[in-house]
């Protein structure tokens, strides 16, 4: 063993919306587990409801930037803020650069990869301070207030969740969904769309279906005409978010043994990386399944128990994919907030009982506590 007092060290690489909370389901086992998380940012910030982020960045920011110093269970994981920039499997190591440019080697006795996957829009892999998160989050926002009409680019969670929040909160701007299929959310049931598209037209987005767009190298915020492949005229908008779904993970510094053809971490069922002792891997990095679940579905909360586990010579359980994406995706509405089944079915929050919920269940109940500002 690597750490103190015979305890394993288990480093958390990535402290983003599956890495947390993998690191506070192995703060459970802080008697026999010195923890290590390392993080690009100095707080907890999601790459969830991107909607909401652009809309009203104020609020999003009181559920989704939040400092890893509020969250009770991360008191005994010592955070590195800096870059990942290697793996030595043989000295089991990985090196961190800070962002004063110094290295330094964190040893470990279990790797969990939970870097996530980036974009040109919201998910970045920059290493920043809390003044550059406040700054990116203000300008994406300002540039959203002052466009007269928005084309939104795609046809699944993020670009719908967009278009509603949006829609929602600047009412006299034109909002436009376009996406290639004859729907939109087709790694969702059937049904999901259906309500879904009910509640966008309700709002008066404007969808069109069947519009293939060309898509440009950079897909960050950036301003209209929006081509297409599919014969449609070119589409005019004064600013235009590529909700594509177009992710690279955050692997550059892994060897490629670890990983598959697209870069992603290739993991057995238990969530371990085959072929190399002691490496699992979780979330959206992780080659889980074709729709990457893990990164839900109680993904963290089972690998960190596997890892636990493993240490101690216990065998390990299964994850099993759900066979349609489940959960919101429209964002917290002024109607509340609906969240839609794996199997169709969908339940609906008023916003006093969600903000409720989220107060005082769901923080404690996925994230153990967290404290006031």
């Amino acid at each position: 063993m690597s750490a103190t007092a015979g305890r394993a060290r288990v480093v958390v690489a990535g402290l983003g919306d599956t890495g947390l909370i993998a690191a506070v389901n192995l703060a459970r086992y802080h008697r026999k587990l010195d923890l290590v998380g390392i993080s690009t940012k100095p707080a907890w910030l999601s790459g969830r409801d991107v909607g909401l982020r652009l809309a009203r960045p104020e609020r999003w920011a009181g559920q989704y930037n939040i400092a890893f110093s509020r969250f009770p269970a991360m008191d005994r994981t010592r955070v590195v803020h800096g870059t990942l920039t290697g793996l030595d499997e043989g000295a089991r190591t990985v090196t961190v650069r800070s962002a004063e440019g110094a290295m330094t080697c964190e040893p470990y006795d279990a790797l969990l990869i939970a870097t996530g996957v980036r974009n040109d829009a919201w998910r970045r892999p920059d290493l920043q301070d809390q003044t550059g998160i406040e700054d990116n989050l203000s300008m994406m926002h300002t540039r959203v207030a002052a466009a007269e009409s928005i084309a939104i680019v795609g046809g699944g969670p993020a670009a719908m969740g967009s278009a509603a929040q949006l829609a929602e909160t600047f009412p006299r701007k034109q909002v436009s969904v376009y996406f290639p299929g004859d729907r939109g959310l087709t790694r969702h049931h059937p049904r999901v769309w259906d309500l879904v598209r009910s509640r966008l037209e309700r709002l008066g987005v404007h969808l069109h279906p069947h519009h293939r767009a060309e898509v440009p190298p950079e897909t960050s915020l950036s301003s209209g005409p929006v081509r297409f492949t599919t014969g449609q005229p070119p589409a005019e908008a004064a600013l235009v978010l590529w909700a594509i779904g177009r992710v690279r993970p955050n692997t550059e510094w892994l060897p490629p043994a670890l990983l598959d053809a697209k870069g992603f971490v290739r993991v057995e069922a238990n969530l371990s990386v085959p072929g190399h002792n002691g490496i699992w891997a979780v979330g959206d990095v992780a080659a889980s399944d074709p729709l990457r679940a893990t990164a839900r579905n109680n993904g963290a909360q089972l690998v960190a128990r596997n890892i636990a586990g493993s240490l101690r010579g216990r065998r390990t359980r299964t994850w099993r994919p759900p066979s349609h994406v489940q959960g919101s995706v429209l964002g917290p509405l002024r109607d509340g907030l609906h969240v839609f089944l794996a199997s169709g079915g969908a339940f609906r929050y008023s916003l006093r009982v969600h903000d409720f919920l989220e107060r005082h269940i769901t923080s404690r109940l996925i994230y153990r506590g967290i404290r006031a500002k």
